[in-house]
């Protein structure tokens, strides 16, 4: 008999475990069969770690207590976590984009928490069309006919399409045929609405002609899209909206504008340069062309949405498709919407959406944040420096433009690696993720909400502490932008 083996007789059984006070305690909030299972999963890891010749810490009553107090705290923790974004890319795709304005999350709570007219006609008593809810404040903002929202811009595109040409040609730049975040690419979306894609023109050099030339009797739309997430330069020419949607009309073709960020303020007013400029939905609109399609959860700043605005015949048909059910908006997601435009409605947007507080913070600020944060963790002897660095957008609007920002520098504590005091910083009680450069993490206050400061340096603090001591410094690498 192997020592491992032998060693077996000390682990504790399940009803030793199950009579320890702290144990006996959980009866209170879980019930006795999930405690149970809790305890004897946690004897069985201790099992294999024994019968592998790994150290018997995880033997004794005590060890294997603590360990199912563990796994029942991370019982009632949930699966999607609110995480602090100290990377200074404000719509980080990977955290959720956007975070919502406090009147979206006042709206989307109250329309939760109980019963909603979500279709039912107040005026009338008969049955109503959760569309309406939304359609006349994305026509006020956008100056557009009609408007429909589905569940995300990618579905907004397939919905379009599906509609107007499947089975048809849709007629596409060559340079427009792209792939953004995820995977996500137009000829796929295409196939999948049944159209067949028509590429015209070059990658780098497509003209009007190229259009005109395409178009025939199998022609169901043309499509231009904004490339959001990338920029080609150099020896380029490109067909605008607008010039497209006078050949669309002259032609008799829809002309569908896949705008992708769903921008409604003009970026030059806060640095951008105009050159770099996200296009505006609103001009969009103006150009003329048939559809509009952009998200709600990236520049917008609401919840995670697609909107479809532009010509209310087309908008009519498109919520008669079957497609159009099972792309709806819940009411939660409705509500947090509505909030949301009525910020731009009420010309407010720039001061109560958060995605534009944070692209609008002044130097200034961003200083006097970071050299505060700076002395309180110098203070309790963290190694924190304050710098000159570049925050981001992100979230595939406005490739290639930065914003000026001044970040903290924090130092993991000596023998410690960054990649492993960033590791305890995201797997803390409130997880926090920053950003890695030259063995230093560093935290922007960019994209800090002032609510959740105190919360920051408390974690960092502690996750420094549990480096210098020398608690599971795990090399791993912070979640990507």
């Amino acid at each position: 008999m192997s020592a491992a083996t032998s060693s077996l007789r000390h682990l504790p059984s399940v009803d030793t475990v199950l009579r320890q006070p702290d144990v006996a305690a959980l009866a209170g909030a879980l019930a006795r069969d999930v405690v149970v299972e809790l305890v004897r999963v946690e004897i069985d890891r201790a099992r294999r770690e024994m019968l592998a010749d790994n150290p018997a810490n995880g033997s004794r009553v005590g060890d294997v207590v603590a360990a199912v107090l563990r796994a029942a705290a991370a019982l009632r923790r949930p699966a999607l976590r609110r995480v602090i974004n100290a990377t200074g890319v404000v719509l980080h795709t990977n955290l959720g984009r956007a975070p919502l304005s406090r009147a979206a999350l006042a709206a989307a709570q109250e329309a939760a928490s109980g019963y909603t007219n979500l279709e039912f006609d107040l005026d009338g008593g008969g049955r109503g069309s959760r569309h309406t809810l939304l359609e006349e404040l994305v026509c006020r903002v956008t100056g557009a006919e009609a408007a429909l929202a589905v569940n995300n811009n990618a579905a907004a595109v397939l919905l379009v399409l599906a509609e107007l040409a499947t089975g048809r040609e849709v007629v596409v730049s060559r340079g427009q045929a792209v792939e953004i975040g995820g995977g996500f690419r137009i000829p796929d979306v295409l196939r999948q609405s049944g159209a067949r894609l028509v590429e015209v023109g070059t990658t780098n050099r497509t003209r009007l002609a190229d259009y005109e030339a395409a178009i025939g009797p199998e022609t169901g739309a043309l499509l231009h899209v904004h490339a959001s997430n990338f920029r080609v330069v150099g020896f380029t020419e490109a067909v605008a909206p607008g010039a497209l949607a006078a050949l669309g009309r002259r032609r008799g073709v829809p002309v569908i504008d896949d705008q992708g960020s769903g921008c409604l303020l003009d970026v030059t007013r806060f640095g951008v340069p105009a050159a770099l400029r996200e296009p505006v939905v609103q001009e969009s609109v103006a150009t003329g062309v048939d559809l509009v399609c952009f998200s709600g959860d990236k520049l917008l700043g609401g919840p995670q949405a697609g909107i479809i605005a532009g010509n209310s015949a087309l908008v009519t048909r498109l919520k008669r498709h079957p497609l159009a059910r099972a792309l709806r908006l819940d009411k939660g997601t409705i509500a947090a919407l509505a909030a949301t435009l009525l910020h731009y409605r009420l010309g407010e947007a720039e001061r109560e959406v958060p995605v534009w507080q944070m692209i609008g913070m002044q130097p200034e600020q961003l200083q006097r944040r970071a050299r505060s944060w700076s002395g309180r963790l110098r203070r309790a002897g963290i190694d924190a420096a304050v710098h000159a660095d570049q925050s981001a957008i992100g979230g595939g609007s406005l490739p290639g433009v930065t914003l000026p920002t001044t970040v903290v520098a924090v130092a993991p504590p000596a023998g410690v690696s960054v990649d492993g005091l960033a590791r305890a910083l995201r797997t803390g009680e409130t997880p926090v993720v920053a950003r890695i450069a030259e063995d230093r993490m560093l935290i922007d206050p960019r994209t800090v909400r002032p609510d959740e400061e105190r919360l920051l340096l408390g974690a960092i603090e502690r996750a420094w502490r549990l480096q210098r001591n020398g608690d599971e410094a795990t090399a791993l690498d912070v979640v990507p932008t």
